[in-house]
């Protein structure tokens, strides 16, 4: 089997505000056109029951115009949303590398994200540095902030 990563899905309450949260601060562009589902095959897909969905797919930034992007919906009927946990199981955060974690992380937090923890350097095993931190976008969803040393 020949695969290739495409996308990951975040699922939002509000696409549109979190969409623009991450063109704002991360440089992610829209990648047209946005989506509008309805019908029996996406409850069949989702197996949902009169599912809805509007979003729109965005670019990750340092991929050029083939990269993978994150494709943002919002369904009309929400579960309610677990808490935001570092650990939980399943698919954890996403990561950004910037070029300064300090003032990444203040640019997060003017545009609605918060602070999960603190920013820290940890060496790996050959001596590099990743300097980083956990916030959280608008909605709570986990993004880390990187940045790599020698």
């Amino acid at each position: 089997m020949r695969a290739k990563y495409v996308h990951t899905n975040l699922i939002a309450e509000d696409w549109h505000q979190l969409a623009k949260f991450y063109t704002d601060v991360f440089g992610c562009s829209l990648v047209p056109p946005e989506r509008d589902y309805r019908g029996g095959d996406l409850d069949l897909a989702t197996g949902l029951k009169d599912a809805h969905l509007t979003g729109a797919h965005l670019r990750l930034p340092g991929w050029g115009d083939n990269g993978p992007t994150i494709e943002i919906y919002s369904y009309d009927k929400h579960q309610p949303r677990p808490g935001t946990s570092v650990n939980r199981p399943g698919f954890g955060h996403i990561a950004f590398e910037v070029d300064d974690v300090r003032k990444a992380r203040q640019e997060v937090q003017a545009h609605g994200g918060g602070a999960v923890g603190e920013i820290v350097t940890l060496t790996t095993i050959i001596g590099t540095k990743v300097t980083w931190c956990y916030m959280t976008d608008p909605e709570g969803n986990i993004v880390e902030l990187q940045s790599w040393s020698k």
